[in-house]
């Protein structure tokens, strides 16, 4: 509990008038709240003077719980470029040194459209051996990520890490922002990038005289089985844009074969990166990747039922989705509990003990 005070006391007070309730205190009891299942504003003060006992023991609750209203009117008030700089703090504070893969992806929280305005977009980075959200930046929609990747990159500590972004966040810029932050970049190939997808697909279809490492795996289970081939070539001086990217030194081409009731799937993609040639050490940061859509934003749509949210107002739809983030990444570093996290947030409801030694990280 004190790791939250710590980095989060000296958030800049919204409110100019009414502040009956200490800052502070509508953080914790909104994040507790969130741990615990809730997805809505009144949820928060609903469990706050159910849990109101316990409460008192750690915060000054000058005037009892806040009512739901408050809730909302802090949440959509208060910064979210100051709460996100609280988060990565807090985040640096509370996890061992990031290390391997770091993926980075948007999510669109779709019913926090409004007849006005765009649903949140959220930029956010993912260490895969860490099991923790690192940082995210809102944009108003998908295609903004390409600004918003490097806002978020600046901020990060990086240093020895492998960072994965999709075709749309590769971007010359964003290479050279990687590799200032010393770290390593594997960048998806599409036809955003003029004429280098075509000339990487082109070098790799003549097999028989380029060296090429290579690495497979095969794995499947209820009637799927799923091949994956991956080449890695250094040897690109002939790559017409290789002097365009910062420390460019490998191409990669994967072929991924499904096999699903007797029916066959294939597609090749497309790759480069700053690492060297390994094909097996290159086909972990692309698999690794994939841990943001089922360890992050899959997980945040149906234990947390994000794309259900109907907050809506100003700034509360990204500083709801920061709370978010927190819960999650208290409730993965919390290993005494084999269930879930939809198992883990009922059971912190039910015993405060459990939800006590989740906020401890």
């Amino acid at each position: 509990m004190n790791t939250i005070s710590d980095f989060f006391s000296d958030i800049t007070e919204p409110r100019e008038s009414n502040k009956r309730h200490k800052l502070i205190d509508i953080i914790t009891i909104a994040l507790c709240a969130v741990i615990c299942g809730a997805d809505s504003w009144e949820d928060m003060e609903e469990f706050g003077h159910t849990k109101k006992d316990w409460f008192e023991r750690f915060l000054e609750l000058p005037h009892g719980i806040p009512a739901h209203d408050t809730f909302a009117r802090v949440f959509s008030s208060i910064d979210p470029k100051e709460f996100q700089q609280a988060f990565i703090r807090w985040v640096e504070a509370i996890r061992t040194v990031t290390k391997g893969i770091v993926a980075i992806d948007g999510k669109t929280v779709r019913r926090s459209r409004t007849k006005h305005t765009s649903p949140l977009h959220v930029v956010s980075a993912w260490a895969y051996e860490n099991r923790m959200v690192l940082g995210q930046v809102k944009t108003k929609e998908k295609s903004n990520e390409i600004t918003a990747i490097p806002q978020l990159l600046q901020v990060l500590e990086l240093e020895g890490c492998m960072v994965t972004i999709d075709a749309m966040g590769c971007q010359k810029t964003i290479a050279e922002t990687i590799i200032a932050k010393k770290a390593d970049y594997v960048f998806g190939l599409k036809g955003n990038q003029g004429t280098l997808h075509d000339e990487v697909k082109l070098y790799f279809e003549d097999f028989k005289d380029n060296p090429y490492d290579f690495y497979e795996t095969i794995d499947g289970d209820h009637g799927r089985i799923e091949t994956r081939r991956y080449w890695t070539a250094s040897h690109i001086d002939w790559l017409s844009e290789k002097g365009s990217w910062k420390n460019l030194s490998t191409i990669v081409m994967v072929e991924r074969e499904r096999i699903v009731d007797g029916k066959t799937r294939n597609e090749t993609s497309y790759y480069i990166t700053s690492l060297p040639s390994h094909a097996r050490e290159v086909a972990q940061a692309i698999r690794g990747h994939w841990s943001i859509e089922n360890s992050l934003h899959w997980v945040l749509d149906i234990a947390f039922r994000e794309d259900e949210c109907r907050i809506r107002k100003d700034h509360a739809p990204a500083n709801f989705a920061i709370i978010r983030h927190m819960a999650l990444n208290l409730l993965r570093q919390e290993t005494s509990s084999k269930r879930g996290i939809k198992g883990k947030r009922l059971k912190a409801g039910w015993d405060t003990e459990y939800l006590a030694r989740i906020l401890k990280g």
